[in-house]
């Protein structure tokens, strides 16, 4: 999964697509994620990271980290 080249992720979260002038409002959870898409971590790794420092089950994230991609895919934020 990769984000497209041009998005904009500002340190206080807030995300700005200029093909389309929209802007988004990330928690914390949100910004690492995009985070790790940017250095183009792969899914498995990117889970890893957040089971050893959050309390959250592999199971549990996944299901939230999807949920998180369809987001993004439907915004067209992603490549």
């Amino acid at each position: 999964m990769k984000l497209k080249k041009n998005i904009a992720v500002s340190e206080t979260g807030f995300l700005f697509d200029p093909n389309s002038g929209e802007s988004f409002s990330l928690n914390e959870t949100g910004k690492k994620i995009l985070q790790f898409l940017k250095e183009e971590k792969p899914e498995d790794q990117i889970s890893e990271w957040f089971v050893k420092n959050y309390e959250v089950d592999q199971a549990t994230f996944e299901n939230n980290f999807n949920d998180f991609i369809t987001v993004l895919q439907n915004f067209r934020i992603t490549e």
